[in-house]
């Protein structure tokens, strides 16, 4: 049986209308983040070093974002994943001023993970502490040059995949990010799943495929996170990646909430 997909075309036509949408979705996602039960996010970050938030954006707010991917003054720089050996799709940048709503989920996401990020770095001996505030963690990395906003957007289309990676910027790294599905599977398309792998000492890979839906979110690990060991914690390696896409097109907002040298 096939499956009818629907996506909005890349020159789809960018309207007053679309910047409104976005704009009204700023006060709801910031209820939304704050309806999030942030107590099972850092149990599952604890034990599985990423979490799921259903419903983090609403199908307002994804489809206005993917509706901007074609309004290229919101972006500082496209990459071509292809090449760079990064894998096949491209993705986009935001520029400073970054949108209201993608200030909102920096800022307002960022306390509740900063509690999960100092535990962990005490508990894998790294000296840094992170301030409670993101407007002063990134006042930090501007002090160090790392000045370029790193948020950005994805957009894959049939047999594209992102190769499993790490999103490393400078030397002031928060070890935590976001990232949130924009489109429907099954509607926009099909494969195309994300994908997390970690690798622990002397050990095989293990992976995980987190079963996003339209506006869900997963927060994970940018680099590594601490596993309790018989002889005390111990770091293990983590990286991520999109699996190909066997049909339609796909869109994702990444939110990393370190700057880039």
């Amino acid at each position: 049986m096939n499956t009818v997909l629907k996506h909005v075309p890349q020159n789809a036509n960018v309207t007053d209308t679309t910047i409104a949408s976005l704009d009204a979705s700023d006060a709801e996602t910031a209820r939304r983040i704050e309806a999030v039960d942030w107590w099972n996010v850092e149990q599952s970050l604890d034990q599985q070093g990423s979490a799921m938030i259903q419903g983090l954006l609403s199908p307002q707010a994804c489809d206005a974002l993917s509706a901007l991917y074609s309004r290229d003054a919101l972006y500082r720089s496209r990459v071509v994943m292809e090449r760079h050996g990064f894998g096949r799709g491209e993705y986009k940048y935001y520029g400073y001023p970054l949108p209201d709503l993608i200030a909102t989920l920096r800022r307002s996401v960022y306390p509740h993970l900063v509690p999960v990020a100092n535990r962990w770095n005490t508990l894998m001996h790294i000296d840094a502490c992170y301030p409670a505030q993101h407007a002063e963690f990134i006042r930090r990395c501007h002090d160090a040059g790392q000045t370029r906003p790193t948020p950005l957007i994805l957009q894959y289309a049939k047999d594209d995949y992102n190769c499993l990676h790490q999103d490393l910027y400078g030397e002031h790294v928060f070890p935590l990010q976001l990232a949130i599905l924009l489109s429907e599977p099954g509607e926009d398309f099909t494969g195309g799943e994300f994908v997390l792998t970690e690798q622990r000492p002397r050990m095989q890979s293990r992976v995980a495929v987190m079963p996003l839906r339209k506006g869900d979110a997963v927060v994970f690990a940018v680099h590594h996170r601490p596993v309790q060991g018989t002889r005390g914690s111990y770091r293990v390696n983590m990286r991520h990646g999109v699996s190909r896409l066997l049909s339609g097109h796909r869109h994702t907002l990444g939110v990393i909430f370190h700057d880039a040298l």
